[in-house]
This record gives C-alpha cells, structure tokens and sequence, in this order.
C-alpha cells in the first residue's frame, strides 16, 4: 500500500473528458535547498486542505482519476503562481 500524498491538479476538465488519468504536481513539506525556480510555497495552504506549510514542486506525473480525491482547492494567488511555475519550468502560455 502507498501513502496518500497531496499534489496540485494540472489538467483541465476537458483533459478529464477523454482519459482515465489526471495530470499532477508535487506538493511537499520538505524544504529544498536550494530552492528551484520552478518551487513555490503555498502561501494559503490551510484553506487548500493541507496539514502543514507546503511547497509546490513542478515534478510532474499521472494518476487514475478514481485515485484522486478532492481534498482542498488552492487560493487564486497560489494558483497563479502554480502556473508561473509551470511555465518556468516547460513553457507554453
């Protein structure tokens, strides 16, 4: 059995639409250093569900939907910076 493990949704519900799987990335509690310009802190992580302070961490993998569940959605600010990120890290708008 694995652990459960919180991580950001990267798909769009189109994605969602056509497969069994859903695009993610890694949030972690554990401090990097040093910190990789595509990390970010999740500076609102209580109300995304979380248990500690976190960071997101642009390591990217797929997961059956029926594995995912909805713990928490991220702030607008932590969204976006998510998406600056992702940006950083592999392009594209």
């Amino acid at each position: 059995m694995t652990k459960t493990r919180p991580a950001v949704v990267l798909s769009t519900a189109g994605y969602h639409e056509h497969g069994a799987d859903v695009i993610v990335g890694l949030i972690t509690t554990k401090s990097a250093d040093p910190l990789r310009p595509t990390d970010c802190d999740i500076t609102d992580w209580k109300a995304a569900g979380l248990h500690a302070p976190s960071r997101f961490r642009l390591y990217v993998a797929t997961l059956l939907q029926r594995d995912v569940r909805v713990v928490g959605k991220l702030a607008r600010d932590d969204w976006q910076e998510v998406r600056r990120r992702l940006q950083i890290g592999i392009g594209g708008d």
